[in-house]
């Protein structure tokens, strides 16, 4: 089976298997199509003078994108190879409301997006399976902050799509714009996975000489270790403008370094059905938990339901009893005993009518203290402290229920959704059962174990 075939198949299974559960519980399904929908993507993000577009442009071989050190370009630009020979640009508006696309999502963002969105088709053999996606280069000045759209929340849109992020930076400035630091800090982590992401520094050949470029690299490396927070370093990938470099005994390993990076970058397509299952992994994860929770917390209900029903039914008995000894009071009942006494009166008697009546006054009052009393205070309870609904046993999980909880403490507090809440059990087992063999099953395919 080729790579589409089984796209196919692990996305028509997910859409009949486990879909309609992030419905009923107000999961966005959005990302079955920003994720498994179309072919390979490639992120290529940066400050405006990092050299994207130069990058770009050496990889398809053709002059696509405009180059400059100055800002050349503010779209977001996809670029692919459609099957049409012919080149054209697909302008935003089109884009994110034509179904072969991933990209509906983006409406969301508004018009001001929109406007900056658009598609190329380029008749290039490397774009036939694979579509790069060139970005406006991130800046630092409050002056040019306002965009008229959320930036970083469409990077972080984009990367949650993309298969490789190719992440560049100018070694003049070494990885200190402001959306730099936030786009590593922030919206990545929470967006995609570490060994999607590739370093670069470009434009190296603008260095003065050997001390100006390893004084770049440290400073560089530096930065990135702070905006990641990490203590290991991600390799550094270095690359230039073959047409501006001039290469001597200096230099003569930029060639190979430059080639490493256009065969990384090569490497996405390899990617893709790796990043899929990734993505259903976390979002499965994440619903296993939300499914998990409710199910724990219709259990507590249901066992608070239980001890009300109880204590009511022994309460409506004891009213109904007292009543009915006290209306039989000029008939003594110790010849014959309390039942055979009842069992003897017409059910139409007042003797019998006034009791039932009595008793069934206190089954809802017993119903009004379980729902307008106990039943509160239990989900308040619940609410001020929800990590006790679910196992905490990984990092993974942690980090899975540090994204869920909000959405968790908001479907407790929809009446909607609490009336359902004893089908969660059904749907908990749903999950489980698509996690431990569908997700199984298709990570033994590419020959991986599932991880968390």
């Amino acid at each position: 089976m080729d790579d589409k075939a089984f796209q196919q198949e692990i996305q028509d299974r997910v859409r009949k298997t486990i879909a309609p559960v992030f419905s009923k519980y107000g999961m966005d399904v959005n990302w079955l199509d920003s994720t498994m929908k179309w072919k390979p993507l490639i992120l290529v993000i940066g400050s405006y003078s990092s050299g994207k577009s130069t990058l770009i442009n050496e990889l398809l071989e053709i002059d696509v994108q405009r180059t400059g050190q100055a800002p050349t370009d503010d779209s977001f630009t996809v670029i692919t190879n459609d099957g049409e020979n012919v080149p054209g640009e697909t302008p935003g508006s089109t884009l994110v409301n034509d179904p072969r696309y991933p990209f509906a999502g983006l409406k969301a963002y508004g018009e001001n997006l929109i406007s900056h969105l658009c598609l190329k088709n380029v008749p290039s053999p490397l774009l036939e399976n694979t579509a790069i996606i060139d970005t406006p280069g991130m800046i630092d000045s409050t002056a040019e902050r306002d965009r008229g759209y959320k930036y970083l929340e469409v990077i972080g849109e984009l990367a949650a799509m993309a298969d490789m992020i190719v992440l560049m930076f100018d070694p003049h400035k070494a990885g200190t714009i402001k959306e730099n630091f936030s786009t590593i800090r922030n919206i990545l982590p929470g967006r995609t996975g570490e060994d999607r992401v590739v370093y670069v520094m470009s434009r190296i050949d603008e260095c003065d000489n050997l001390s100006d470029l390893i004084r770049s690299y440290g400073t560089l490396c530096w930065n990135i270790s702070q905006m990641t927070g990490r203590k290991d370093m991600p390799h550094v990938f270095l690359t230039y403008s073959p047409r501006e470099a001039r290469l001597d005994q200096s230099n003569q390993e930029w060639p190979q370094e430059r080639q490493e990076l256009k065969e990384k970058i090569g490497s996405a397509q390899a990617m893709r059905i790796n990043h899929i299952l990734e993505n259903i992994d976390r979002k499965t994860g994440e619903l296993e938990l939300v499914c998990e929770a409710l199910h724990r917390f219709s259990r507590r209900v249901r066992q608070l339901l239980s001890g009300t029903f109880k204590w009511t039914l022994a309460a409506a008995l004891a009213v109904f009893a007292l009543g009915f000894v006290l209306l039989q009071g000029h008939q003594p009942l110790q010849d014959q005993g309390l039942f055979s006494g009842i069992t003897q009166t017409s059910l139409l008697s007042m003797e019998v009518i006034v009791p039932a009546a009595a008793a069934l006054l206190t089954f809802v009052l017993g119903w009004v203290i379980f729902a307008r009393v106990r039943f509160r205070n239990l989900l308040q309870k619940t609410l001020r402290n929800p990590d006790n609904l679910v196992h905490l046993d990984s990092d993974y999980r942690r980090s899975l229920w540090a994204k869920v909880k909000s959405h968790v403490l908001d479907q407790l507090r929809q009446r909607t959704v609490r009336q359902h809440l004893f089908q969660s059990g059904a749907s908990l087992d749903r999950v489980r059962k698509f996690i431990r063999r569908d997700l199984k099953e298709y990570y033994s395919k590419i020959g991986r174990p599932r991880q968390g």
